[in-house]
């Protein structure tokens, strides 16, 4: 059961609990600052060194479980975390501030999450089999026999993000997907929300020891300037980071600098640029501009995937969209952040926007209120943008938006031009507007992980086919995502096994296919068994 009785605030560490020292890291509510009544324990660099180690000692054997056995781990993980009860909702909804049904829905992710995940080790293209049959006879040079299939990379470091307590944190999607992968996990905790992560923990282990995981295939230590040794571990072998760009730029430069620099997969900053077609905005600005507000402010505008610059063609259309747009914002509540921290850091953003030249306030109450964030909006000059200002290129983690006008379309391409890496880029149309919509489609399709048509990027489907990933800054590594089944193969690497002994060969590659796997054999996908030249 989740009660209080079970939060000691010590790390998980090889099946175990360990804590040195003494308690001071204070967990605090979020909508009032106070304290929950519970600390936790800083991890020691020996403690984070442990983890680290366990994790290593845990790898052979969980990588060489069949794909089976780790879907049946993840499936039991699925149902300890549905299981949860109210008790963790009300730890939840005191560190975050967000509402039961948010937290509910979010729970729903996570052990879906898990499951599908499981359901993708049982299908087994995970493999990704390949088999070129030796060629004894080819001349003027033989060919050997080449079989290919993915293995785990190694142990996986992975940091808790703010924003989602559940889907991106302890049993989050990185999670998920290197245990999936073979890969045990050290997760570091993010401070905004320990007890929410220590009764993750909890339910990850319980789900472990029912399904006889080996110990420290999940590991998890708490504290605020720990990562650092984490990442420089040796035996980590990459990192999934969710959180600000300086943090996951920190990592990304700590990995590198290693005696053997290994992979960082952090998502970071985005400010997913929304454009609005001139047709759209003659024939729906006015609705337009109620669903983009809610876009925005959704969750109190702390997703990643928030639109944070809209672009719209002058006109009359564009200003009676703004200036619905404006009444809007200046009617949306109030709302709780996730954490002191994060208030401070939107109010940060929005002083540096009202003090740069170029940006004009437009909308939203300015009055402080404790702990309370207020939607805002601004308008920034064109010439801005291109200029490449960080301020129109970097996020506002929060519910603001700002908007660009443009005066045409080579304007707008411009605009277009002058942006980084997003994680996501919104085209909202008429069917009129899609002949000039295609080739800025073209454009975003070269500058984000997801380009939408006629929606709003909050929202993120977890399946087979989403991308949640982008060019730098939006992520460090763009030819991933974090989230949908090709997360996992960021945690996997190719290995070829050349006239191998078949007694030898693990069951993907053996000529059976007792699995039963489509495989590429000598250019052609097939499940069918591999027939010797012998038996022809």
């Amino acid at each position: 059961m989740s009660n209080a009785h079970t939060i000691s605030g010590q790390q998980f560490i090889g099946g175990q609990r360990r804590a040195s020292g003494e308690a001071q890291l204070v967990s605090l509510r979020a909508d009032n600052g106070l304290p929950t009544g519970h600390v936790f324990f800083s991890a020691s660099h020996e403690e984070a060194a442990a983890a680290a180690d366990a994790a290593a000692q845990a790898f052979t054997a969980y990588s060489q479980l069949s794909a089976e056995r780790r879907a049946d781990f993840l499936e039991a993980i699925a149902d300890q975390l549905d299981a949860l009860d109210e008790d963790f909702f009300g730890f939840a909804m005191q560190e975050t501030a967000l509402p039961l049904a948010r937290l509910s829905g979010e729970r729903a992710r996570t052990s879906g999450q898990m499951r599908l995940f499981a359901t993708l080790l049982r299908r087994g293209d995970v493999h990704g089999v390949r088999i070129d049959s030796a060629l004894p006879q080819r001349t003027p040079v033989p060919r050997p026999d080449l079989r290919q299939y993915r293995t785990a990379l190694g142990p996986v470091a992975v940091f808790g993000a703010s924003n989602f307590p559940l889907a991106f944190s302890t049993a989050g999607g990185d999670t998920a997907a290197a245990l999936a992968a073979g890969c045990p996990v050290v997760f570091k905790a993010h401070s905004g929300h320990m007890i929410t992560a220590e009764l993750t923990a909890l339910a990850i282990e319980r789900a472990r020891e029912q399904q006889q995981i080996p110990a420290g295939v999940f590991n998890m230590i708490y504290g605020d300037h720990i990562g650092a040794e984490l990442v420089q571990h040796p035996a980590i072998q990459a990192v999934g980071f969710t959180g600000s760009l300086r943090g996951g730029r920190a990592l990304f430069d700590l990995a590198q600098r290693r005696a053997q620099p290994i992979p960082v997969f952090a998502e970071m900053s985005s400010i997913n640029p929304l454009i609005v077609m001139p047709q759209a905005l003659a024939r729906r600005g006015q609705q337009i501009a109620r669903e983009l507000v809610a876009s925005f402010t959704l969750g109190c505008g702390q997703f990643c995937t928030k639109p944070g610059l809209i672009i719209g063609q002058r006109g009359e259309a564009f200003s009676e969209f703004v200036r619905e747009l404006s009444a809007q914002v200046n009617a949306a509540p109030a709302q709780a952040m996730l954490n002191a921290g994060t208030l401070a850091n939107y109010r940060r953003g929005l002083a540096a926007l009202d003090e740069q030249n170029g940006i004009r306030h437009l909308a939203g109450h300015r009055e402080e209120r404790p702990h309370l964030a207020t939607a805002q909006l601004y308008q920034a000059d064109f010439d801005l943008l291109l200029s490449g200002n960080p301020l129109l290129q970097e996020e506002v983690f929060g519910p603001a938006a700002i908007l660009v006008e443009v005066e045409d379309r080579r304007q707008l391409t411009a605009a277009l031009d002058s942006l980084q890496g997003q994680l996501t880029a919104t085209l909202l149309t008429e069917n009129e507007d899609l002949a000039d919509a295609e080739p800025l489609a073209q454009r975003l399709a070269q500058k984000a992980g997801r380009v939408l048509f006629n929606g709003y990027p909050t929202g993120v489907e977890v399946c087979d086919a989403m991308v949640h990933g982008g060019p730098y800054p939006a992520t460090s590594d763009a030819r991933g995502t974090s989230v949908g089944t090709l997360a996992i193969e960021r945690f996997l690497r190719p290995v070829c096994l050349q006239n191998y002994p078949p007694a030898l060969l693990p069951p993907q590659l053996q000529d059976s296919n007792p699995l039963g796997l489509l495989r590429l054999v000598n250019g052609i996908y097939t499940r069918e068994s591999l027939r010797s030249p012998a038996n022809d």
